[in-house]
């Protein structure tokens, strides 16, 4: 059941060391494909990354973990394959919603078929450009790392308000969540009225 999936699926930030195969990445790029397009425009083209060298270049260029800076992957731990996620400005200008769908199915994927997946913004994006030999037509919206996972980061409840993710005595990563009471409204977002 896809709601289960969802619910069980946490970004993964360290990876086992094992190549992801060709066939599954293909697949993501094609969930990706298949996804949700704004007036079905499909500005988005992908680039798949899974050579050696090219692994650690691509990782250099992305920051990871922003609350917790010590649980950083280190190159031991760094993602087997990557997807990145790019607008056509032939087709399209500014980015919409698209690539977070498409990384969204991306993930979803990845995470039936045993992979981990960690959807990424903060990218050194001129830089990665260069290393990718990208045309000036291709800007770099989102990276989805994949890979093995080597953590199972669990959900949890929102405490004090705080949607900080955090490791607990044990290095488990805790990813806080709101409660589906505190955020949804019925009808409009007036005062509820006991």
């Amino acid at each position: 059941m896809i709601y289960e999936k969802i619910k069980s699926r946490r970004t993964i930030r360290k990876y086992v060391q094992k190549d992801v195969p060709k066939e599954m990445l293909l697949r993501c790029v094609d969930a990706a494909r298949l996804s949700p397009s704004a007036a079905n425009r499909q500005p988005l083209k992908y680039v798949v990354v899974n050579d050696e060298e090219l692994l650690e270049k691509v990782f250099s260029t992305l920051s990871w973990a922003g609350y917790l800076p010590d649980h950083q992957p280190s190159e031991k731990e760094m993602p087997r394959a990557y997807i990145v996620i790019l607008l056509d400005k032939n087709i399209l200008q500014k980015p919409g919603h698209d690539a977070g769908i498409a990384a969204m199915s991306i993930s979803m994927v990845a995470h039936d078929q045993g992979l981990g997946s960690c959807i990424l913004g903060a990218v050194d994006r001129e830089r990665l450009k260069k290393i990718l030999n990208l045309p000036d037509s291709l800007d770099i919206i989102l990276v989805v790392a994949l890979g093995y996972p080597a953590e199972n980061p669990v959900a949890d409840k929102v405490r004090d308000l705080d949607t900080k993710y955090w490791l607990d005595e044990n290095a488990v990563l805790h990813v806080p969540k709101r409660e589906l009471e505190d955020i949804v409204k019925w009808n409009g977002y007036q005062k509820d009225h006991t």
